[in-house]
């Protein structure tokens, strides 16, 4: 069951994504939610803390699933594998907060960008030392970016998905395969 604060994250992350962080105010975010504006301070000090809580909570998710799929794969190959699984899973199903974290950095205070960013250095760091080993070929500052540029991919998906989820997944699937298991001539 959703708690009335998951509820409220939901509905300010969904705003945000539509509107931008200034297009909205507490009472949209509160309306949206069936309940005043000001009864969002029961649950947060504002917008600016609703901002934070998701981003964060966006990369809290990645970093955890990505750690569960690392800690279960039988090898290096297998934890890339099921990373990119989890990534194209998670950009596909969540394209509001994959726009969410690609246009409110600049809102965030310089602690919740702090948070953020560590949360997805270590999320990276996963993707990075599952690529060292099947790359051998990469060092890590390489294995780092070709870990990025297929994020970059994958979270295009709100602004390139143009054909079916089916499709769509397999396409992404391949090529950040390609991308990454293939060779760089």
């Amino acid at each position: 069951m959703t708690t009335r604060r998951e509820q409220i994250l939901t509905s300010a992350a969904s705003l945000f994504a539509q509107r931008g962080y200034l297009g909205v105010s507490v009472n949209d975010i509160g309306e949206a939610c069936g309940i005043s504006g000001p009864a969002l301070y029961k649950h947060f000090s504002g917008k600016e803390q609703l901002l934070a809580e998701s981003l964060t909570s966006i990369s809290e998710r990645l970093l955890r699933e990505g750690a569960v799929r690392v800690a279960n794969a039988g090898s290096a190959a297998g934890a890339l594998e099921s990373l990119i699984d989890w990534h194209v899973s998670f950009a596909l199903s969540e394209p509001t907060l994959i726009i969410l974290q690609e246009r409110e950095w600049a809102n965030l205070t310089p602690d919740a960008q702090t948070a953020v960013r560590t949360l997805q250095r270590a999320y990276i760091d996963l993707w990075v030392d599952s690529l060292a080993e099947v790359r051998s070929d990469w060092d890590r500052a390489t294995a780092r970016a070709a870990a990025q540029a297929v994020f970059g991919l994958i979270n295009s998906t709100p602004h390139s998905a143009r054909i079916d989820a089916a499709g769509m997944r397999a396409l992404l699937t391949g090529l950040a395969h390609d991308a990454l298991f293939g060779s760089t001539a």
